[in-house]
Order: C-alpha cells, then structure tokens, then sequence
C-alpha cells in the first residue's frame, strides 16, 4: 500500500515507515510529491492532523497518514503545544525552539512535560469515518542538551523512569516508547482490523 505521509519532515518519515513497515506499507512524503503543506488553523492535534491528512490525500488521490505532535508543558499554560514546531516562530527552528523553552522556564521548579501524538490515517480526502490514534510520552525539560539522535525538543526532554533524554536512546527503543511509536503502534492495529474487515466483507 503506497501512503503519502502529509509532512516534509524526514525525521518522522525515518520514525513512521519503520513502525508501519510490518504493515506492508510504503510511506512517501507529500515534499517529494511536491504537494504543500496544509495551513494549521485548529487549536488541538488531532483537527490539525485531520485537516494535513485530508490535504494530502485531496491532492495526491491516495491514502494518507498525518502527524500532529508536539511537546505540552503544564507550568506554561500548555505551550509550546500545537505551536511546537514554530514555538520560536517561523520558518520552523529546532535550536532556536530548544532555546526559548529553555528560556521560558528559568526559575520554574516544575519541569514536568510530555509529547503527545495524534496520528490520523484517511483513504480518501472525504474519508467519513478517519482512523485516530493518540498517545502521550511523559517526561521533564532539562537545561543542557544531551544526545545525537531524534529531533526536534529531544535533547531536552529527560524520559521518566530514565536518566536519559529522547535523543540518547536509540531508535529501536524510542520507537517502541515514545508518542509517535504508542500511538503508531495502536494506527497499526486499527488499519489491520479495517483490512480484514475489508477482506471479510469482499469474500461475503
């Protein structure tokens, strides 16, 4: 099954064609398609995840799977939140979002955070009955940014029960722990299940 992905970003290509591989799906950016990207108006992941899937599949004329993800931290109100990606402002900046929430939280004692993950398969743009899974991957902020791998807020973001941060664990693992890999894992057996019905229903 050939899926465009309605995102540019290659990390999460990296992170979602390995975690849908057993699916037997193959993942194409809408970047490589050269379709844009969707304007994010809604205040919430999953509307924005809705509103890029149904982007994508409008204008590619195939299946497709949206991302919305972002970091939440609870002593900011909620922020970064859906404004993670350009939480410095825009075009989208990894360092310089790292650094103003590191900024912003200087003499908070309170450095709770988590990533949450809404992700959204549509077979079509007008797809009446979208499949959604979520998930959220709790953790803190620290100052000094530690690790090589991942993306994005990762450096900073130390996992709870773990004294590492997301870009210090390696891929097999960040996959199985993390937001997108929960809420990846929970898409793979929704799809699944549709498949079969599909299948079920085709030999009826």
């Amino acid at each position: 099954m050939n899926v465009v992905l309605a995102s540019g970003n290659a990390g999460k290509l990296a992170e979602l064609g390995s975690l849908l591989a057993p699916l037997g799906v193959e993942l194409t950016s809408q970047q490589a398609l050269g379709i844009p990207e969707a304007e994010e108006t809604a205040t919430s992941f999953i509307e924005n995840a809705l509103i890029k899937a149904r982007h994508a599949a409008a204008a590619s004329g195939k299946p497709a799977i949206a991302d919305d993800s972002g970091i939440v931290v609870p002593a900011l109100g909620g922020a970064p939140g859906v404004r993670s990606a350009r939480y410095a402002g825009s075009p989208s900046d990894a360092a310089a979002n790292n650094d103003k929430l590191v900024a912003a939280l200087q003499g908070i004692d309170d450095r709770r955070a988590y990533f949450y993950c809404a992700l959204v398969f549509m077979r079509a743009h007008d797809d009446p009955a979208p499949l959604i899974a979520t998930a959220r991957w709790h953790g803190r902020i620290v100052d000094a940014a530690r690790g090589n791998g991942g993306f994005g807020y990762d450096p900073h973001f130390q996992v709870d029960g773990l004294n590492l941060t997301a870009a210090q664990l390696s891929a097999p693992l960040k996959n199985q722990i993390s937001h997108r890999g929960k809420a990846a894992a929970a898409l793979v057996g929704s799809i699944r299940r549709a498949l079969d019905e599909t299948r079920d229903s085709a030999r009826t």
